[in-house]
């Protein structure tokens, strides 16, 4: 039967299953604080039940819309970045002949997706420093005023854009750089009896080839659509660029952490959480439908 044939698979995931049901299904219980008026004291049992009031407080912060503005902003930036450069990158590396060079390049630009936020974001502070950072310093000695990145409201954003796409490209790159080997050879030999050159070869072969793969990342993206990127922004944003630089996770930081308002706090996760889930399952149909893509 095939369930017995299946059933070693599942005891292998078995212990995977049981840790995630003990550190992420089991704490969900606290998703109730969003409507209590909670309070450590009394307990989840004990805290009064408000219903949608938290909801409806959150909804009264005069800075919440351009939070969650600032929130699909920067991640749309993101998501439209992480994807074109990895491609770029990929194309370029496939079409380097010494497997040697090739390799090198990959594993460098591979390198900063094991950095932690917390390092990349002390590198950024020297780089981008007003008074000693090479960057203000290369500015000062064409003749043009310093500028404090960090804390400039119109380059914070892009600077998160950028900074995040440094990181991460090298994985994207990968992904392609495996859809390309996917391409079947003779397409090219073909082409080259045509008379079709390298750049005609990758519009017309090399893309299309890779179609399905750049259609599955971009809609699987999707469920990302609010995760700006808390530790990102959290170890580089400041109270002078909260107007374009806060998102959802740091606001509930700040609500939760820092001003023990536990119930808003948790009201507005819940409300994030909500709307990823749907974006989530949006995207993977779309992904069905667009790049035949499915889990079950």
């Amino acid at each position: 039967m095939k369930w017995i044939r299946e059933l070693p698979l599942h005891v292998m995931i078995l212990p995977a299953f049981i840790i995630v049901f003990i550190y992420s299904y089991i704490p969900m219980f606290g998703l109730i604080i969003a409507f209590q008026n909670f309070t450590p004291v009394n307990g989840f049992l004990g805290s009064k039940y408000v219903g949608l009031d938290n909801f409806k407080y959150i909804l009264q912060f005069p800075d919440i819309y351009q939070v969650l503005w600032n929130t699909v902003n920067i991640a749309l930036m993101k998501i439209v970045g992480n994807l074109i450069v990895p491609v770029i990158i990929a194309l370029l590396l496939n079409e380097l002949i010494r497997p040697f060079h090739k390799r090198t390049i990959q594993t460098i630009v591979y390198l900063p997706n094991f950095l932690s936020w917390v390092i990349v974001s002390g590198l950024i502070i020297d780089i981008l420093s007003p008074s000693e950072g090479i960057v203000n310093k290369a500015l000062q000695f064409v003749g043009i005023q310093e500028v404090f990145f960090l804390g400039n409201q119109t380059w914070f954003p892009f600077i998160m854009v950028i900074t995040d796409i440094w990181k991460n490209f090298g994985f994207g790159t990968v992904i392609f750089l495996a859809a390309l080997t996917g391409i079947d050879p003779t397409l090219y030999e073909s082409s080259i009896v045509d008379g079709a050159n390298r750049w005609k070869q990758t519009i017309h072969i090399t893309l299309p080839g890779i179609k399905p793969v750049i259609i599955l990342m971009t809609v699987l993206s999707l469920g990302n659509i609010l995760n700006a990127g808390f530790e990102q922004i959290f170890n580089l944003y400041n109270p002078m660029v909260y107007a374009t630089g806060d998102i959802i996770d740091t606001l509930v930081y700040r609500l939760g952490i820092v001003d023990a308002q536990y119930s808003p706090a948790t009201a507005v996760g819940l409300f994030k959480s909500v709307i990823s889930f749907i974006m989530i399952a949006v995207s993977y149909k779309l992904a069905d439908k667009f790049a035949n893509y499915r889990i079950f």
